[in-house]
């Protein structure tokens, strides 16, 4: 990617907020998290994989580095409206 353009980072929302990510350690070892929207109280659960794996879950298949923080911004997130239609699930 060149230096002139701008990264963008993919920030899951639900219900027009950032989720809040909770990490857990499992008692053998290891680790798990949740992302968890504190309006709804909707949970993905997320578990760790090796890297090497990364290629085991098929073609097309996206891996997401998670960058997380345990309290998240209290403003809303709401879509452009160039980009918001009538039919869209996400508003």
């Amino acid at each position: 990617m060149p230096a002139d353009q701008a990264s963008t980072i993919w920030v899951p929302v639900c219900c027009e907020r950032v989720m809040r990510c909770n990490m857990f350690k499992k008692v053998g070892g290891g680790a798990y998290a949740a992302l968890v929207c504190s309006v709804c109280n909707k949970a993905i659960m997320l578990e760790q994989e090796p890297l090497a794996n990364a290629g085991k879950f098929g073609e097309g298949s996206n891996i997401l580095t998670l960058i997380g923080s345990p309290k998240p911004p209290i403003t809303e997130r709401r879509k452009p409206v160039a980009e918001s239609s009538s039919d869209d699930p996400t508003l």
